[in-house]
């Protein structure tokens, strides 16, 4: 990488010299993480130990201090740097080629961040697997947010983290501009210069360890509940999980069984009808899927007896929750509910956001109402458009996207879609039926999130939407 950006290609690539020392690092490294002492990691590839340290800065949003003293002086790779001498002509002395080497050098290699009181076990650890010349440590975070190298105790370089994520993200930042909604693209390049924002975090009303479905399970009844897929639906395993943890009989139930009459909505409690690219996406996603009930009279009666039934209850996730807004007309109480239409970012976005669990009547999210927690979302057509259907002054919001202070926002990334007033999920007066843009039943364990607060234990909070719905039917 670096000597593409001087102009000198080069004719050495990165190899492996011996596969026995990527084995023993390896089983260290399993070794590490079994006994709990290491706290980040990422290999040196691309970019070398300076891309690598710094992309992990950016994750973590903190400062990194590098000492490369032992890296730059450390002979034992040059050999794979033919050009270094080429590169000094350019940058300077030899000095300055030796501080390149280390910090560019793509030959395999990882960082590892350990607990400073923790540094002895790891290095023993290394040692242990022969790996003792190859362990070096390289420095420390820090609190100021900068990034900062050390050469023979002088700071040779020190820049603020947020503003090396700005140029880190500048070539993607210009694409998207071209490519996507320039003010969203804007947007996001922009929350990269904001150093005070203090990330996703979690916020509970409630104790996401309580099962409060535990009581009913125990008495052995698993009321049935369908899980509704169409053509392209591909989360209904986790779904039919979920549901099944929380004292559910589950059936997988494809649109075809009803049309051809080998399962009936009248023999179900309750159906969730589930996300995941429904009609691939395309001609509405969850608009398709509505139709193919609406202009079958035989399905269209089915739905709207179940509907009308005081004793069940639905649910509607990503394409399901596009296809309940276009059955909202025979839902009773869901005609304040909106369409749900293409992003404003004109991007399918996937990603984990911040939600916060509003007020409302939803069977699925009593007990919870101002908890924030991290969410999976997964569409490109999630935004809450009132200019067809609905209204929002009616309307009864179960969910909304707020930013990293918890407020509610519209403000791209932290809201993906740009539904106004951050909506995201809707219910009906009596709570029975909810429709929702983001995925639950993807993260409803806490090792499915790709962050989690510390502490937080095995059932994530998602869990208590599903756990909510088991102690309505008792």
């Amino acid at each position: 990488i670096l000597a593409q950006t001087l102009g000198s290609l080069g004719d050495i690539t990165p190899d492996l010299d011996s596969p026995q020392l990527l084995q023993s690092f390896a089983s260290a490294l399993a070794a590490l993480r079994a006994a709990g002492l290491v706290w980040a990691y990422h290999d040196r590839s691309d970019g070398g130990l300076w891309a690598a340290v710094c992309e992990m800065a950016f994750a973590g949003h903190c400062g990194v201090s590098l000492n490369l003293d032992i890296l730059a002086m450390d002979g034992g790779e040059a050999d794979d740097w033919g050009d270094a001498k080429d590169w000094a002509k350019q940058v300077g002395p030899r000095r300055n080629a030796q501080t390149l080497r280390a910090l560019f050098n793509e030959e395999p290699g990882v960082v590892l961040q350990v607990h400073a009181t923790q540094r002895d076990a790891v290095l023993q650890t290394l040692r242990q697997h022969g790996l003792s010349a190859h362990s070096h440590v390289i420095g420390t975070v820090n609190e100021r947010d900068i990034i900062e190298l050390w050469r023979d105790t002088q700071c040779v370089y020190s820049a603020p983290r947020a503003k090396l994520q700005q140029v880190w993200d500048n070539v993607s930042w210009r694409i998207t501009l071209l490519r996507d909604n320039p003010e969203c693209a804007q947007a996001e390049h922009d929350t990269l210069a904001d150093a005070a924002d203090p990330g996703l975090h979690a916020h509970l009303s409630f104790d996401a360890q309580h099962d409060v479905a535990a009581p009913f399970v125990s008495r052995g009844a698993r009321p049935q509940v369908a899980i509704l897929r169409e053509q392209g639906v591909n989360s209904q395993v986790e779904m039919a999980y979920a549901m099944h943890r929380s004292g559910f009989d589950t059936v997988d139930v494809h649109m075809s069984d009803l049309m051809a009459g080998r399962a009936h909505l009248a023999d179900f409690r309750g159906f969730v009808a589930c996300g995941g690219f429904s009609y691939g996406d395309v001609l509405g996603a969850g608009e398709g899927w509505a139709r193919s009930i609406l202009f079958n009279p035989g399905l269209a009666d089915q739905f709207a007896r179940f509907f009308g039934r005081s004793d069940t209850f639905a649910l509607g996730v990503c394409n399901g929750c596009q296809m309940l807004a276009a059955l909202a007309p025979m839902i009773p109480g869901a005609r304040a509910w909106p369409r749900f239409t293409r992003n404003r970012s004109e991007q399918f976005e996937a990603r984990l956001s911040l939600v916060e669990v509003a007020e409302s009547p939803s069977l699925f999210f009593q007990g919870m109402a101002g908890s924030r927690a991290p969410i999976a979302v997964s569409h490109g057509e999630g935004r809450a458009d009132f200019s067809q259907q609905g209204d929002a002054k009616l309307l009864q919001v179960a969910m909304r996207f707020v930013d990293h202070h918890g407020k509610p926002t519209e403000r791209y990334p932290f809201n993906p879609n740009g539904s106004p007033d951050g909506i995201t999920a809707v219910t009906t007066p009596d709570g029975r039926f909810t429709a929702l843009m983001p995925h639950p039943e993807r993260v409803f364990r806490s090792t499915q999130l790709s962050w989690t607060p510390p502490g937080l234990g095995e059932d994530s909070p998602w869990m208590r939407m599903f756990r909510n719905a088991r102690a309505w039917c008792a």
